[in-house]
């Protein structure tokens, strides 16, 4: 077993659903508060916003396995315990490191907006699991997504400098969500089939490829108008027409999204994840303009 099987297990790739939203909240807190930011709890909310993504990204590897949903007709990149790069004991073990790392990097956080927020930290934990182990398999995957890359990483970034929570905070949340749930309907969209046969009811499984397609595009639309509403109560809309690159790159994806078949649409992923932190940056950028 080689450092490189681990590297392909954490999917570095995904690494920018948990970046974004972190940098969102961050941005709306700079802009806010301006020379009061603090930077130390900042960085936190990044590594910690990450390593709960490998987190995730393991257990979603270890679970599935278990359930016997990645067999040899996987479509999706190949999974390390189920190819057997990695031992289920190995992956048991560093799930458990994981973890406990993730828990040491966001205790300190609660030194900076309350001993309360250990339970969102633990939320954050144990819905980490839930995805892989329940949640994923009777469509509300998309729901824990919109929740835990939205509202809980923006919101409480911002909290944790700003000590409120408001208006356009929420709406950013909601439209960084949205982005970052394509990544997960692009995943189930390619692995319609599979799904069905193992009994796991993804929202693809139940709505329809033409359905989930439709509601891929009109996710991007939707992220964009809120980010517009957002930056209009923030007294910067001049620098919304940014936000009309995010949503032309969309659209060509969706288009590519709509040709590809099988295997290819593993291209689409990868386009989906770049798309998120493009999202992140250009409203990042139009909040601070």
């Amino acid at each position: 077993m080689d450092n490189g099987q681990w590297i392909k297990a954490i999917r570095p790739k995904t690494l920018t659903g948990a970046l974004a939203p972190v940098l969102i909240g961050g941005t709306l807190a700079l802009h806010d508060i301006g020379d009061n930011f603090r930077w130390l709890p900042f960085i936190l909310c990044v590594v910690f916003a990450l390593v709960m993504q490998i987190d995730a990204n393991l257990a979603n590897d270890y679970y599935d396995y278990l359930k016997g949903s990645d067999d040899a007709d996987r479509l999706g990149p190949k999974r390390a315990v189920a190819s057997g790069w990695i031992t289920p004991k190995a992956m048991r073990r560093a799930l458990w490191m994981v973890t406990v790392v993730a828990c040491l990097i966001g205790l300190p956080l609660a030194y900076y907006g309350g001993w309360w927020l250990i339970g969102i930290g633990i939320a954050c934990v144990v819905f980490c699991f839930l995805y892989s182990t329940l949640f994923s398999y009777i469509a509300m995957g998309d729901i824990l997504v919109l929740i835990f890359f939205g509202i809980v990483p923006v919101g409480f970034t911002y909290y944790l400098q700003a000590g409120e929570w408001t208006l356009p905070v929420t709406l950013c949340a909601i439209a960084n969500g949205l982005v970052t749930d394509n990544l997960l309907i692009v995943n189930n969209y390619r692995d319609i089939e599979q799904d069905r046969k193992h009994n796991k009811r993804t929202l693809v499984v139940l709505i329809g490829r033409k359905a989930t397609f439709w509601l891929y595009v009109s996710f991007g639309f939707i992220a964009v108008a809120l980010a517009f509403i957002a930056l209009h109560l923030l007294g910067n809309t001049i620098w919304t027409p940014l936000l009309g690159i995010y949503l032309g790159i969309h659209l060509l994806s969706a288009a590519r999204m709509h040709q590809r078949n099988g295997t290819d649409l593993n291209l689409s992923l990868a386009d989906t994840a770049r798309n998120i932190l493009i999202f992140a940056l250009l409203l990042s950028l139009a909040i601070l303009l």
